[in-house]
């Protein structure tokens, strides 16, 4: 039961011009201080805000993605997530083309995926959403999306800092290479070029589009027909939102590397990051390329008296990376404005027990993501992109075990043969 205690949405009539112009202001803001400082991290902050609008504006979460296959037998949101991946494809092929990145996919360490997969498959239902998801749903105001975003570090930091740690480490022993040593890709599978699959992959896609409109029936197209709605005001068509977060991709992708961090987008870590800056004073921050190595460096002069020495740190400083806490906690206003402007934004109070349930659901999500190194938007939507192939594997194992929680929580089903059998072929 939902019982909405704050409306946000825009009065009738309004245009939402303040928040169109705030958030403009914003980003021009943010890009025109990156290019007048060339200090590229600020670009993080309209790359992330976007990121949340766009997320918002088509409702595309990795979890209702998946349940929704076999809660309503709805693809549309899937679609939305295969759309963004194909066009991220394409557009990471032109700017490795023309030299502005290095496409680093991650290696293939097959048990974290398989791990990781099945504990965030089954969290992220519990919790009501990927981490992207609750990250955007909590600024269009979920209380179980908060409440989830509470326990999603504690599951990272139980896996990256805590006792789940030693096993962590354990398993990303198992690594597969390729027989360059390298990751295992889709290209070192095939043998063919990352643009010549890039662009077979969108071929392909384009092609299915076309078939599956043109086998409709012409009246069934009719019914199905209806007014583009208003970009600004009103929801998008997943399509929509995964065009616009593909294309963002590619931006966000340089923006990334600018800072020195060689991957597109990713928010696992991030949310990690951003409470640790709340809670830890052991941390180093991490904002620009690396300096030159120490040993390619020239000696320092000797000193006429040796510096004092200082007691070492009871653990090591956690890397803080700046670019990933801008896109992280500018997603949330960016999520915010666009449901205000759809009129969706308000804060509803829920059952204590569904907001308890997301709490741990977060808990298991976040370490789920931390094993697996990567959540939705780092492992599936980046990681596909780059065609890992141990990624695929982690998307496989994740959408399987979304799909069995699903049945299990959502519809309160069993496994007995008829039932089972009843809601894979009904």
């Amino acid at each position: 039961m939902t019982v909405t205690t704050t409306s946000q949405a825009l009065p009738k009539g309004t245009s939402g011009k303040i928040e169109i112009a705030l958030s403009t202001l914003l980003v021009v803001l943010f890009l025109g201080l990156a290019a007048w400082t060339r200090i590229w991290v600020m670009t993080a902050v309209p790359v992330g805000f976007l990121f949340g609008f766009f997320l918002q504006k088509g409702d595309l979460c990795g979890a209702s993605a998946f349940s929704e296959v076999i809660l309503s037998r709805d693809g549309s949101k899937t679609f939305g997530l295969w759309v963004a991946i194909v066009v991220s494809m394409v557009g990471f092929a032109a700017i490795q083309a023309v030299g502005w990145v290095s496409l680093a996919p991650k290696p293939m360490f097959w048990l974290n995926y398989i791990v990781g997969g099945v504990l965030f498959g089954v969290g992220m239902v519990l919790a009501g959403g990927c981490i992207s998801g609750c990250l955007f749903k909590a600024g269009a105001g979920n209380l179980n999306s908060m409440a989830a975003l509470t326990g999603i570090p504690l599951g990272i930091g139980l896996v990256e800092y805590g006792p789940l740690n030693p096993l962590h480490r354990a398993m990303m022993t198992h690594v597969v290479k390729s027989g360059s040593g390298g990751p295992v890709t889709v290209s070192s599978l095939t043998g063919l070029p990352y643009w010549v699959l890039a662009i077979g992959f969108a071929a392909a896609t384009v092609a299915g589009v076309v078939l599956r409109r043109a086998s409709r029936p012409a009246a069934a197209r009719q019914t199905q027909a209806h007014p583009a709605r208003r970009l600004v005001t009103g929801s998008w068509k997943t399509w929509q939102a995964g065009l616009a977060i593909g294309l963002l991709a590619v931006p966000a992708y340089l923006s990334s590397a600018a800072t020195g961090r060689n991957y597109p987008l990713g928010v696992t870590h991030g949310v990690l990051q951003a409470y640790e800056l709340l809670t830890d004073n052991q941390i180093v921050h991490v904002w620009r390329p690396s300096p030159t190595p120490a040993a390619t460096r020239p000696a320092p002069p000797p000193s006429a008296s040796p510096a004092p020495s200082r007691p070492a740190p009871s653990s090591p400083p956690k890397p803080i990376n700046w670019w990933l806490v801008g896109v992280v906690v500018s997603m949330v206003p960016g999520a915010w404005v666009a449901a205000r402007l759809s009129g969706v934004a308000r804060l509803a109070r829920r059952e204590p027990v569904e907001t308890v349930t997301a709490f741990f659901g977060g808990i298991l999500t976040g370490a789920g993501a931390a094993f697996a190194t990567g959540c939705v938007v780092g492992n599936i939507l980046s990681g596909w992109a780059l065609m890992s192939v141990g990624l695929f594997v982690f998307g496989v194992v994740t959408i399987l075990a979304n799909w069995i929680t699903t049945y299990v929580h959502l519809m309160g089903g069993t496994f007995d043969r008829a039932t089972v059998r009843a809601v894979l072929f009904r």
